[in-house]
């Protein structure tokens, strides 16, 4: 049986996406998710699916909080998995499922890494960010991402669409509007 992929996932939920949308213009909305610790600035309103995805062998239900303006993809997943360590493992996967449904090469590529110790205990967190550009239905794409692990939480913050019509502000407001809790 043939296992779904990030991209038809992607696509499914662009398709919800579009259904839901009031325009087809950046009308940007705060959205703080109920379950997986995060507010965003999304423009539309998103759609939010479950479902079952396979990060390099280890089955994970990843949440992804999507909308769709103009052919464009505003995309955040996040999934809790067994272990810091297991979270850690899925940043690079996560990475190359996406540019594998793309076939992209990456522009640039960032990693941090931080720890922080409070009341609570000592939190880890980790980030890969990329810039690279593919192919999606035969036509040539840019895919923003940031891949975070925080202890056994991941997040998958995207933008997927073309370069053509994302301006830089628009970009930098998604990206730079997701604030993890």
């Amino acid at each position: 049986m043939k296992k779904p992929s990030i991209a038809l996932f992607l696509a499914t939920l662009a398709a919800a996406s579009v259904l839901s949308a009031c325009s087809p213009k950046f009308d940007w909305r705060d959205y703080r998710s109920p379950d997986a610790q995060f507010t965003a600035l999304f423009p539309g309103k998103p759609a939010v699916l479950t479902r079952e995805v396979d990060l390099d062998g280890k089955k994970v239900s990843l949440t992804m909080t999507a909308s769709e303006v103009d052919g464009n993809t505003f995309a955040i997943g996040s999934a809790v998995l067994d272990s810091a360590e297991q979270a850690q493992a899925a940043l690079p996967a996560m990475q190359t499922a996406l540019l594998k449904n793309i076939n992209g090469t990456v522009r640039s590529e960032k990693s941090a890494s931080a720890a922080s110790s409070t009341a609570a205990g000592t939190q880890q967190r980790s980030s890969l960010s990329i810039e690279a550009k593919g192919t999606q239905q035969g036509k040539p794409v840019l895919l923003v991402g940031r891949f975070v692990a925080q202890d056994k939480r991941i997040f998958q913050i995207i933008i997927l669409g073309e370069e053509s019509k994302l301006s830089r502000d628009t970009i930098d407001t998604f990206m730079d509007s997701v604030k993890l809790d």
